[in-house]
């Protein structure tokens, strides 16, 4: 079921869905602080819980990030997700507990949910003439509880994911998958060209990286310089488990080659994702700014 946002502040629904905006939107939210008081004792139950994080057992939840507009004139929906469990790894296969409408079920979102909040880690693009009525809507059903996450091209939902964060210039990575194909930055990203393996045996994987050098220039990273580039290696979508050996690492601004090798424990149709991040915060989630997604598809054969 869908929930109801009738009446329901802006402010709050940032809070209830513990999704971001763009540092411009969310200080003039801010700044009207006696209505934003207000609103917060309007109750919450009813759109997202708030619960204690534990281990294990507890629900997870999509969130809408926002928009931002592509270089052709198309726009990205970015979302992202809560698993509200510190360790355990929940998985919600695509179909009827997991899809995104209008269109094809499967539209790049994930089936394996990873501990604490996620954000932006697929993008939904549409038409430069999809207009702010319409919506994309992510459903993630998940032990009795349903949740329904529209995204839409409201202006306040408008994200700093490509052209900077909040005026700064500092633009998201740069990546491209594997040997050949297109770079991508920003949410949506890059998807490389798919590959083979089998179960049991590592299959490597490369990202080529770059970024402008800029760096953060607010929070943690403020004062030091442009960091590193981070990268961070998940399951995305599959039947079975996957380890990444290693599951992290990092490149430099001029530009670099990072790879990892994943071993598979089961058969099937697996997508890998790959997270480029160029700033000091961990997750990178407040601005939207600072990270670029590459896919690439792995089809998991059996052992001969």
């Amino acid at each position: 079921m869908r929930p109801t946002f009738a009446g329901i502040p802006a402010a709050v629904l940032a809070v209830c869905t513990l999704t971001s905006i763009s540092r411009r939107h969310l200080f003039a939210t801010l700044a009207a602080s006696a209505a934003f008081a207000g609103a917060l004792l309007v109750p919450l139950h009813a759109q997202l819980p708030f619960t204690t994080q534990k281990s294990s057992g507890q629900s997870v939840t999509p969130a809408y990030e926002g928009w931002y507009r592509n270089p052709d004139g198309t726009f990205t929906l970015s979302f992202g997700y809560f698993n509200r469990n510190t360790t355990e790894i929940i998985e919600v296969p695509i179909g009827a507990q997991n899809f995104v409408s209008p269109g094809a079920q499967n539209q790049g979102q994930p089936g394996t949910f990873y501990p604490d909040r996620h954000w932006g880690v697929f993008g939904v693009k549409v038409p430069a003439n999809f207009g702010q009525q319409k919506e994309v809507v992510w459903t993630l059903s998940y032990k009795g509880q349903t949740f329904a996450i529209p995204g839409m091209l409201h202006p306040n939902w408008q994200i700093d994911a490509l052209e900077g964060e909040a005026g700064s210039n500092n633009t998201p990575p740069v990546l491209r998958v594997g040997d050949a194909g297109q770079e991508g930055a920003g949410p949506f990203g890059v998807t490389g060209a798919p590959v083979t393996g089998r179960v049991g045996q590592p299959v490597p994987l490369a990202v080529f990286v770059k970024d402008d050098g800029r760096g953060a220039t607010s929070m943690a990273g403020a004062g030091r310089g442009a960091p590193p580039i981070t990268i961070a290696w998940f399951k995305h979508q599959g039947p079975g488990a996957v380890k990444f050996e290693p599951a992290t690492g990092r490149g430099v601004n001029t530009g670099s080659q990072v790879t990892t090798s994943a071993s598979f424990d089961a058969p099937g149709e697996y997508i890998v994702r790959v997270r480029a991040n160029d700033s000091s915060v961990a997750g990178a989630g407040h601005s939207q700014c600072c990270w670029s997604n590459g896919f690439v598809k792995v089809t998991v054969n059996r052992q001969p």
